[in-house]
This record gives structure tokens, C-alpha cells and sequence, in this order.
């Protein structure tokens, strides 16, 4: 309970010095799913086809986190320090794993997660690639293999040749549908091997540029790709594998830091873009994308989320592309991009603003794609109005050469009227869907709500009713109260059918201030409409004095009776709310007029409590008079109408 004090004494002198007082006043084509990973960092990627898994390296934390196609982690692998490559045996029975800081290759079951075997190598291991069920793994600028397929592994290091191997890593690539070829690169260098035999023979070398951070090879065995293209400009270079001689490379965005091809030949090409799209997919030969993908900004910059260097695989199947993104935070996200290969058509829809119901309209469109579906496509088309919300299948529309199509409809009912055509996309055109709503005119009807603007008692049950007038179908009305103040939202009192005379009745408590609002949704014939009524509420205010040593009347009021060094204590209980204080007065009684002297308001305690202490007069012979009152906006908030409590006399004797 909080308790101020006011003068008697103060407020006397001032009422004797003046009989005039005034009183006081009071103061995003997005990736299709993401998951965040659990890493620091990205050594390489890996998609087992078999088991639907993604394995990805964390050598900063010494890990292999391992995911499901969704991204949900379902294993993780530790006590793998620095571990950057991986690889698949051709039969997905294990995955191999170079763990730089202990010299040594392991293998891990793909069904069990277990690791199966470890294998010392020499050097700190790098990249990975299994040809022909040998192992070939990078060693700074040198690369060598392992051969696992006897009673004793067989290693084979120094395997580069007389290729000048200058750069800080080797980057190594090979296919499972070209046999016996591995592509070795290191700073500006990339040579072509041949490793039908237990070492690797070169069969060419030649020049890349010093930026690449991952290097393929295409399944038909014709080209090796490189992240970043020689000659100026952004693209991923593209070489002859019989002399590593440059071709046309793909068109990429600044700055190139990916390339992967799938099974199918697709190449997708990734780029370290804060501004652009991050992964580019081209049919083979095809410098135009087939779609693009543009990761989205989680971080606290203006630039979005970046592809990490070399951070994307292909699903065996190509249904599916993995790209690992970071953001400003340093948090690393598995994005899933379905569908990479198929392009993304657009279909537009166009159908009239307004029309009137049950006349015909006419809805166009048109379908397009980088390379257009085929003239007489089928397109499903669905109306969804206030008597379908789920909406009514229509005749087909038939795409022309160009990918326009219309057709037209009589809609049987008024309200939002939308039309949605889709396009169910084939082996090379993703789905695609567009639509468009037409305002259908309706009738209007009669709706009103009682009460509105009248004051009652705090806590009154006050019964609202809405009365709908002439209607299609519908004759349910909704009665939302909402509270006045920002604690308390709308609530919905009632849904219900309104009665024989067109009524419907739900009761509020008037704690509050409230805005009740009758809904009718509206129906196939006549529009929705919205009706409503601001009814008030009067504050709770009661106010009990002590300290007293007996009451008794004075003409028609009652007075406390005080001794005249005796501080009365007036506490008010009002209804809280935050923030809430109490206006309390003071006036004295001089000369047969009662004359304020003092108006201050007092907070509240969260229990509702206000303590007064007025300070006794010292003197005999006083009457004064105290009231504690709800001023709405002055008080500390606008949640109650204004309410004045009951005067409380009192006098000061001996």
C-alpha cells in the first residue's frame, strides 16, 4: 500500500487567503527448404542415394554432421579433427572421409553410421574421389591413392607426375560414368589422368585460373569444369579433356565459387553473391539458365546469405540440388532445392476487376517458359467463391502456340470471386499455378447493433442484439467485444443464426469501455456487412477512511470524527490497470461553502489500492470533505469512462 500525505493545515491557510481556488491538474525463386546446420565450417559434401542421406564435413569442428534429404540431422560423427573430403563407394555401403589432422582415411557405414576402418595415407589428406573402387585423395600440391579391395590396403603417394603442382591445395574430380579418368588441379595447373593401371599416367595438362575453389568432370567424360573460367568475366570454365584445350564455358554471377554436375549432365554453377542469385542450373552446352536460386538475407547486413566455397551436391537421381549457405552470423544453413533441372514457368491470370453475377466474363492468361510447353497444354481451373470456398473445378483451358489461354464463366454467386489456373509441368517444366479475383456485385441488407454510446455501472451485465435484415441464404451474424486497452484483443461473444425476428443476443460484463461489433459474412446474393457499438463502462471506486474515534451526522451527511492531532488515512480501492492512478480532492468547508484546496492524483498499487495520509490540523472546529474519482486520459489511461467516488466528510474535535 502506498501511502502521500496533504496538509489540512496548508489547505485551511490557503482557503483563508482566498476564496477563489482552482483546482489542480494532473501531470522470395528461393531455396525450396533450409535447415540450419549444425557446423562451423564446410569440407566437402556427399549425397547417398540409397539411404536419402547428406554428409557434410565441419573441419573447424572436427565432425561429420549427417542429414536427411529435409536437412534434420540423424547422425553426427566426432573426434574427427580437420576431416575435409568425402566419398562414396559405388554400391553406397560406405562413405570415406579424409581426416587431415591424423593423417589417415576412414570409412564409415552407411547404414549404421559406425565407423568400418582406418587408414594411414602419409600427409594430411585432403579432397577425395573413388575411381573404379580406388581411392584417390590430394596431399598439398600431390595427390595419391588407396586401395582397399585386397587383404592389406595398398597406398600409392607422389602420384602428379611432372605437372607443376604450385598452389596451396589440389582439387581432384571424377565420374562414376567415366571409368579410369581422374582431373587433378592445383593453383593455376590442371592435368587429366589416366588410372586404369595402379598409378596415374597423365594424358594432359594444362592451365586454369588460380581462383578456382572446385573442379568436375561431365559424365560423358568430354569436358572438365572449373568454378571459375580463364579469359576475364564470371563464368565456370570448361576444358577439352583430351588436351585440356579452353571451350565455352557457363555465365555465372560475381564471384564463381561452385560447380557441380549431376548424373544427368546438368551443371549447376555457384557464386559467393550478396546481391544476385547464388546458384545458376544450365542444360548442358547451354549458356542461359534453366532456372536460378537466390538464397535469402538472415543475417544483419544488406547483403543475403552466401554460398560457401564448393558447398553444393547433387542427389544420384538429380531430383535434387544441396547448397550450404552462411549469413553474416557465421550460421551455416542445408538449403534443398527441388526440381533443379525443370524449368520454372510463370502463368499469368487476368480476369475483369468487376462484374456483375450471373453474367458471363471472360478470363485470359498465358503460360511461359524458357522453352514453352507445346500448344493444346491442359490447364486446370478452379473458381472459389462464398458457396465453394474449397473451391469447384471448371472446364480445361487450353493453352495456344504462343502459351496465351481464356476462357469464360457465369459466376452463380456475388462476393470475391477468384479463379486459379494451374499447369501440372512435365519432365523438364516445374508446376505452376496464377490467379485472379473478381469482385462480383451483390445487394446489400440491413444490419444494427444496440447500445451504442450509452454509460452503465462497472460489472453491469449488459445484453447487445443484432438485428439482420433481408437475406439469400446466410443468417448467421457474429458479436465480437473488444475491450478497450492494449492487455485484452478482440473475442468472439457468439456465432449464431439469427431468430424468427432477425435478432441475435450476447451479454457483456462492463469492466470496460468496449466496442462490440455484429459481422455478417455475407452470402451469395447480398454483400457482408459490419455494424458497431461503442458502449462505456464506469470505473469501481470505493474509498474507506481509519483512524477515526466515532462517526456521527452532521445535518444530512455522516462525518468521521478525528481528534485534532490525529492523521486520517483515506485508501480507495479502484479496478487496476497499468499505469493507473486515482484523482484524489480535498475541500474545507469556510463560511457555509465547501472550496477546494488541493487535487492530486496517486498511483495505484498493482492490488488497486491508493493510501492517502492527511496531516492532521492541530486544531478543533474543521470540516473537510475528501472524494477519490476516475478521470479517463488523466488518470493514466482511457479504458473507463470518468467516475467520482462518494464524498467522505470527517471533523476535528479536542
Amino acid at each position: 500500500m502506498r501511502r502521500r500525505s496533504i496538509s489540512i493545515a496548508t489547505a485551511l491557510a490557503v482557503v483563508l487567503g482566498s476564496a477563489s481556488l482552482m483546482a489542480g491538474a494532473a501531470g522470395t525463386a528461393a531455396a525450396d527448404s533450409a535447415k540450419v546446420l549444425p557446423v562451423t565450417s564446410v569440407g566437402d559434401m556427399v549425397v547417398d542415394g540409397a539411404h536419402q542421406r547428406v554428409y557434410v564435413s565441419d573441419p573447424s569442428g572436427g565432425k561429420i554432421v549427417v542429414t536427411d534429404y529435409s536437412g534434420t540431422v540423424k547422425a553426427t560423427l566426432t573426434g574427427l579433427s580437420g576431416v575435409t573430403g568425402l566419398a562414396l563407394s559405388a554400391d553406397s555401403g560406405q562413405v570415406y572421409a579424409a581426416v587431415k589432422n591424423s593423417d589417415r582415411i576412414i570409412a564409415v557405414d552407411t547404414g549404421t553410421y559406425a565407423q568400418t576402418a582406418s587408414y594411414p595415407v602419409g600427409d594430411a589428406p585432403s579432397d577425395l574421389e573413388v575411381v573404379d573402387g580406388r581411392i584417390w585423395f590430394s596431399q598439398n600440391t600431390d595427390f595419391g591413392s588407396l586401395d582397399v579391395s585386397g587383404a592389406e590396403p595398398v597406398v600409392h603417394l607422389a602420384q602428379r607426375g611432372d605437372v607443376g603442382f604450385y598452389g596451396g591445395s589440389t582439387f581432384l574430380a571424377a565420374d562414376p560414368s567415366v571409368p579410369g579418368v581422374l582431373v587433378a588441379g592445383s593453383g593455376s595447373d590442371l592435368a587429366v589422368y589416366d588410372v586404369t593401371a595402379d598409378g596415374a599416367t597423365l594424358r594432359a595438362k594444362g592451365q586454369m585460373d588460380s581462383g578456382v575453389k572446385q573442379l568436375d568432370l561431365t559424365p560423358d567424360g568430354r569436358q572438365v569444369l572449373t568454378s571459375w573460367g580463364s579469359g576475364g568475366g564470371y563464368s565456370i570454365g570448361a576444358y577439352s579433356t583430351t588436351d585440356l584445350t579452353q571451350q565455352t564455358g557457363y555465365p555465372d554471377d560475381a564471384y564463381p565459387n561452385a560447380v557441380r554436375v549431376a548424373p544427368d549432365g546438368t551443371v549447376a554453377a555457384g557464386s559467393f553473391s550478396w546481391y544476385d542469385p547464388d546458384v545458376h542450373i544450365h542444360r548442358p552446352g547451354d549458356p542461359v539458365p534453366v532456372r536460378t536460386y537466390d538464397f535469402p538475407n538472415t543475417g544483419n547486413s544488406s547483403g543475403a546469405d552466401t554460398l560457401v566455397d564448393g558447398a553444393l551436391a547433387w542427389a544420384p537421381d538429380s531430383s535434387r540440388l544441396f547448397a550450404v549457405s552462411e549469413n553474416t552470423y557465421g550460421t551455416l544453413t542445408l538449403r534443398t532445392l527441388t526440381d533443379p533441372t525443370k524449368e520454372l514457368p510463370t502463368l499469368t491470370v487476368s480476369a475483369p476487376s468487376k462484374a456483375d453475377r450471373a453474367k458471363k466474363l471472360t478470363v485470359t492468361g498465358k503460360l511461359t517458359s524458357k522453352v514453352r510447353p507445346p500448344a493444346g497444354t491442359a490447364l486446370t481451373v478452379t473458381r472459389t467463391d462464398v458457396e465453394s470456398p474449397k473451391g469447384k473445378a471448371l472446364t480445361a483451358a487450353k493453352t495456344k502456340a504462343d502459351g496465351t489461354f481464356s476462357f469464360t464463366d457465369t459466376p452463380p454467386a456475388g462476393g470475391k470471386v477468384t479463379y486459379k489456373v494451374s499447369y501440372a509441368g512435365d519432365a523438364t517444366h516445374a508446376a505452376a499455378s496464377g490467379s485472379d479475383a473478381v469482385a462480383v456485385s451483390r445487394k446489400s441488407t440491413s444490419l444494427s447493433l444496440n447500445n451504442n454510446g450509452k454509460l452503465y455501472a462497472y460489472g453491469k451485465d449488459v445484453t447487445f442484439t443484432a438485428h439482420l435484415g433481408t437475406t439469400y441464404k446466410n443468417r448467421t451474424v457474429s458479436l465480437y467485444a473488444d475491450p478497450f486497452g492494449s492487455d485484452k484483443s478482440r473475442k468472439l461473444l457468439k456465432t449464431a443464426k439469427v431468430n424468427s425476428k432477425g435478432n441475435v443476443s450476447a451479454t457483456v460484463d462492463m469492466t470496460r469501455d468496449t466496442t462490440v461489433t455484429a459481422v455478417f459474412s455475407g452470402d451469395a446474393h447480398y454483400a457482408d456487412r459490419t455494424v458497431k457499438s461503442v458502449a462505456y463502462a464506469k470505473a469501481k471506486v470505493s474509498t474507506a477512511v481509519s483512524r477515526h474515534y466515532k462517526t456521527g451526522k452532521i445535518g444530512s451527511h455522516t462525518y468521521y470524527y478525528f481528534h485534532k492531532n490525529t492523521d486520517p488515512v483515506l485508501t480507495t480501492t479502484m479496478n487496476y490497470y497499468k499505469g493507473r492512478s486515482q484523482r484524489f480532492e480535498l475541500e474545507v468547508y469556510y463560511q457555509g461553502t465547501w472550496y477546494q484546496t488541493d487535487s492530486e492524483y496517486f498511483a495505484l498499487a498493482p492490488d488497486g489500492t491508493s493510501a492517502v495520509r492527511l496531516e492532521a490540523p492541530g486544531e478543533s472546529g474543521i470540516l473537510a470533505r475528501t472524494r477519490s474519482s476516475y478521470v479517463n486520459g488523466t488518470s493514466g489511461d482511457n479504458v473507463n469512462s470518468t467516475t467520482h467516488g462518494a464524498w467522505k466528510y470527517f471533523t476535528f474535535t479536542k
